[in-house]
This record gives C-alpha cells, structure tokens and sequence, in this order.
C-alpha cells in the first residue's frame, strides 16, 4: 500500500500491482496513484454525471438573470441574451476552477455560478439608472472593477476573512433577504410592468399562479428526495409555467423571434461605466463572496478526500475574480462557488473534476442556443414572483442561521446586528432619504442592503475589531436584562 510522508496509508492508494515477466522470473511494480479528484471518467459517465450537475445547477444560474430583467426593466430580448450570456460565462467559469491553470483554479470538482449575493445590489444599481442599458452598463462596470480586485489581492483575501465573522455575514444575507421579498411580491402581484400599467395588478388570477407554484415547490420539498429538492425550484417553473400557457395567459411568441444559434460577444451593450456606488456594493459582494468560496473550498474538499491549503484557497479565489471580470467582460455576473452542487458531490459519490469540467462545456453549449434561452424568458412573472418568495425566503433564513453561529448574547454583537437591519430599512420607509446627495453618494444611500452591509461591516469593526475588551453578557451585567415596552 503507498504510504504518505508522514509514513500512513493514503486512502485513495489502490491494492493492485502490475506484473511484468522478465528474466528473473515476475517483478511487481505498483502502479502511479492517482486521486479519485484528477480521475478522468469515461466520455458516457463524464456526460451523464456532468448533465446532472447542470440540472441542479441550472435553476439558479437561469433565475437570477430573470429576477434582474425583470427588476430593471430589461426587454424580451435582452433578457434572452442576458440567459446564454450567464449560461455561456458559467461554463467557462467552472472549466476554469475545476480543471484550472496556473496559479488559478482550486482544480476540485466545485461548480462555478452567478452568487445570489449579487442580485439585490445590482436591482438597486440598475434602478437608479436612467434605462436598462445605462443600468447593465453601471452594473458591469462594478463587477469588472470587482473582479480584477478579487484577482489581484487573492493571496491576502484569505486573511481578511475574519473581518467577516458571522455576525457580519448572517447579517447581510438577512438584510439581503428581507430587502428583496418585496421585489418577489412584486412579481407575484403581476410585476413591474403591471403595476405601471395598473392593469390587473394584484388580481386573484396572479396570485393563484404564484401560490400554486409556491405549494408545489414546497410539495416537492416535502417528498424529502435529495436530488427532487435541489432542483425543487426548476421544477416549480417549469410547472407553473405550462399551466399557465394550458389556460391561455403565457405564449411563447419570443421563442419564435429568437434566432438558433447565437454567440456571446464581449461588451455587447456597448463599454461599461464605473460609479462609485456600483463599484463599493460589488466589492462588499466580492468579500461575501470570498467567505462563502472558503467554506465551499474546505467543504469539497473533506467530501473528496483532499486537504486544502492557503495556496488552493488563492487559486480558488483568483478563479472568483477571473471569473467575475469575464462575466462583466461578457454582459454577465460575479461567479462563485455553487453550494448546492458541493451537496451533489457528497450526494453522488463522484469525486471527479473532470465531471465538472464537462458540466462547463455543456453549459457553453447552452449558452449557444438562443431559442432555449427564450422558453426560460417566456416563465411569468406570477410564477416567477412564487418561487421567489421561497428562493428570497431562504436567503434570509441562511443568514438567521449563520447569524445562530455568533454570541448574541454579547451586546455589541447585538448591536451589530440591530443597528444594521434598522438602518437597512431606512431607503424603503423614506423613499426620498439621500435624494439631494451627489449621485454616487445617493445611489449608496438609497440602496437598504447596500447601506446595511456597509453598516455591519463598520459596526463589527468599531465594537469587536479595533477594542479589546471582554465580551459582554448581560446575565452577568448589573443592568436587568431588556424587557420589550409595555404599552
């Protein structure tokens, strides 16, 4: 059995040996192991494994570009273009990370995909915009910009991961959460182009798509399947989508207009602009990005098997910002690890990179065909508006969850946390709050999870950061503990 250098066995040696008849009768030698993680599978296991990574992938990767459409009043069109364009960059993107190259790429078998993160940054960026050119012009500006610093400090983001503890963390993602429901009611009320109109916005007809979409999604969890769940949104889309169509109020006239076969080219919208608020709210998704890219790295690699060191959490991250800076080259998004398919590798067994490599290609060959595209674009917003209830729901319960990890009991974590949500809130109930500020000054101020995330980051850092005083619980404080006000 091979043995490591500290003299144990590896498990993934092998008990087989080569036999060779020479003149001296039969010598055995032991075969090169190799890792089950650099195994490359044959081409049929290499499409089949890779096509199921792409099914638990691609409800994400497809429901994040229809959210922002949607938000900031994209047209059919660009939405279709929008969709192969993500479509395109992810495959890319994962082919980057897993196989890798360099000193870039983690080269285990993580799936690279838009970070939900990013969603309700770039709804506020884009709404500030005067149309929905100017907005994907100022959103990518940010992501580029983000990107090429994500890239460049890689080997020191690492150590900054403490300045995000869970505290910080679980508080933007609840503040992400809780800001983006309103959207998601939004569309199931009829969306934004409704509202406008004030054409049957909010009717029993809207509703009922959007909570039967809802109820099936939550059957579907209810089956407790692991597979059935991590595509339980798709699922749910695609549901609620031909049910609609059955009674006559979705078509698929764009489906029709759309070409076959279409390539994504760079700077499609024209070059990009850099704002100051844009770029601020892409670097904070960038450093909740970095948290979220270590604990996938280090997760993936307890499930195959392999440690993962400083060096790989580099590569990992240089791939984040490659990847991040392609998308925004390429009239896409910030990518990073895909957790649901970390769950897939734990779930399936198969430990190869290479799967993942050929899930890149296949998302690229997705990413060609505009038609397909245009099915997706054609979901509506009803529908749409019920599975985001459920996908935004959960964002803020993961951040209730990591939130569970900090010591809450610790005023100043307290603190942290209360101040954050309220100031969050602050855009929303005051819609004219910032509006006579210098417009990069305004678009942060008029942004609830920008504001709140740069509050949770200041906040941490002024009360548990830069002091050294011992935590404080207030079971040992001489102050009773807070009671709610008695009316």
């Amino acid at each position: 059995m091979e043995r490591s250098r500290i003299g144990s066995p590896r498990p993934d040696a092998h008990m087989s040996f080569t036999y060779r008849k020479g003149k001296a009768g039969m010598s055995e030698t032991p075969p090169p192991a190799v890792h089950p993680v650099d195994e490359v599978l044959p081409a049929p296991k290499l499409a089949l494994y890779g096509f199921q990574h792409v099914l638990a992938f691609y409800a994400g990767a497809v429901v994040v570009p229809i959210l922002v459409a949607s938000a900031i009043g994209l047209s059919p069109e660009q939405l279709v273009y929008l969709i192969n364009a993500d479509l395109f960059t992810c495959g890319i993107a994962s082919i980057i990370q897993a196989w890798g190259f360099w000193r870039i790429g983690v080269r285990l078998p993580i799936v690279q995909g838009v970070t939900f993160t990013a969603v309700a940054p770039m709804i506020a960026i884009g709404q500030g915009a005067e149309n929905g050119t100017a907005a994907l012009l100022a959103i990518y500006g940010g992501v580029i910009t983000a990107g090429i610093v994500t890239f460049l400090a890689a080997p020191f983001l690492g150590r900054l991961v403490r300045f995000f503890p869970p505290v910080v963390t679980g508080t933007v993602l609840t503040v992400m959460g809780l800001m983006l429901l309103p959207n998601a009611i939004t569309d199931a009320a009829g969306g934004a182009a409704a509202k406008a109109a004030g054409h049957d916005f909010g009717s029993w007809r809207h509703l009922a798509y959007a909570g039967g979409t809802l109820l099936f999604i939550l059957v579907l969890y209810r089956l407790r399947r692991p597979f059935v769940s991590s595509i339980a949104i798709l699922l749910g889309l695609v549901a609620g989508t031909v049910v609609s169509y059955a009674l006559g109020d979705t078509d698929f006239d764009q489906v029709g207009k759309s070409d076959w076969i279409g390539v994504t080219t760079p700077f499609h919208y024209g070059a990009p602009t850099f704002h100051i608020g844009a770029i601020v709210a892409m670097l904070l998704v960038m450093m909740v990005t970095v948290v979220e890219t270590v604990g996938d790295a280090k997760a993936t690699g307890e499930i195959v098997g392999k440690s993962v060191g400083d060096d790989d959490i580099a590569r990992a991250l240089r791939a984040d910002g490659l990847s991040t800076f392609l998308g925004g080259a390429f009239n896409a998004f910030p990518y990073t690890c895909f957790a649901q398919n970390v769950g897939l590798v734990r779930l399936t067994g198969v430990r190869s990179r290479f799967v993942v490599v050929a899930a890149g290609f296949i998302m690229i060959v997705l990413g060609l065909f505009p038609k397909v595209a245009a099915y997706v674009a054609s979901i509506p917003p009803d529908v749409l508006g019920g599975a985001a209830v459920a996908m935004f729901g959960m964002v803020a319960v993961v951040g209730i969850q990591t939130l569970s990890k900090a010591d809450l009991r610790d005023e100043r974590n307290a603190l942290v946390v209360a101040m954050s949500i309220g100031i969050a809130f602050l855009p929303g109930t005051v819609p004219a709050f910032g509006e006579n500020m210098p417009r990069d000054v305004s678009a942060i101020l008029n942004s609830g999870i920008l504001l709140g995330s740069l509050a949770a980051v200041l906040l941490n850092l002024v009360f548990n950061v830069l002091t050294r005083k011992p935590p404080i619980d207030p079971a040992d404080a001489d102050v009773p503990p807070l009671e709610p006000p008695t009316v």
